[in-house]
């Protein structure tokens, strides 16, 4: 109910499913979610450690041809990375609460979009052969805009790819099929992957002269 009344003091991307257009500590931790609801939502599920095998299975498992020591380094870092840069960035235990601290100027980053971009930096300095990377984005533009990472096999679709997020409980690694996520629909942005790795973008991507 505080969307249309206060959004215009706030940043546009925002990366939460819940909007947290609020001014007050005590709204922006009642949109919490608790991460042990997590596991129970849909297909996607909190990485138990940096060995997780549950993960590795299911990124070899996107094709014959995915290398299990890929997959595991894929595991591996993407678990690290969250838990990292949660210390690095002082994140606390509620996203929402983060973003609200960052606005005020209480912390200096942990907005899902820096959580992504990190991930995708160090992932594609594994110079997988293997497994492919993509941005992902929900609702583009929006108050509610997320990013996340998604693997796939190299060249296979990416409604088929994992989706890993580290944003959404607070640097603990959630993953999961992109078509399972109960709280966004989630599609790719080549551009967006380009700029961010600086590479020129797909030529569909490119403006016309």
């Amino acid at each position: 109910m505080f969307k249309h009344n206060v959004v215009i003091f706030f940043p546009r991307r925002f990366c939460s499913s819940v909007t947290i257009f609020a001014l007050a500590i005590p709204i922006a931790f009642a949109a919490y979610v608790a991460p042990a609801a997590a596991s129970q939502r849909g297909e996607l599920v909190l990485a138990t450690s940096a060995e997780d095998m549950a993960l590795r299975t299911r990124l070899v498992r996107l094709a014959p041809t995915v290398n299990p020591e890929e997959a595991r380094r894929v595991a591996y870092v993407a678990y690290t990375t969250g838990r990292e840069l949660a210390r690095e960035w002082d994140v606390v235990s509620s996203p929402t609460m983060q973003n609200f601290l960052i606005i005020i100027g209480a912390r200096k980053a942990g907005y899902c979009f820096q959580f992504a971009g990190e991930l995708l930096t160090r992932l594609d300095a594994q110079k997988l052969k293997t497994l492919e990377l993509h941005w992902a984005e929900s609702d583009p533009g929006g108050d509610t805009e997320h990013n996340v990472i998604v693997v796939t096999a190299n060249g296979g679709p990416f409604a088929q790819g994992i989706l890993l997020d580290n944003w959404r409980r607070s640097g603990h690694l959630l993953w999961g099929p992109v078509y399972g996520d109960p709280d966004h629909p989630w599609s790719e942005n080549k551009a967006e992957f380009a700029r961010r790795l600086k590479r020129r973008p797909p030529a569909a991507n490119r403006p016309k002269r």
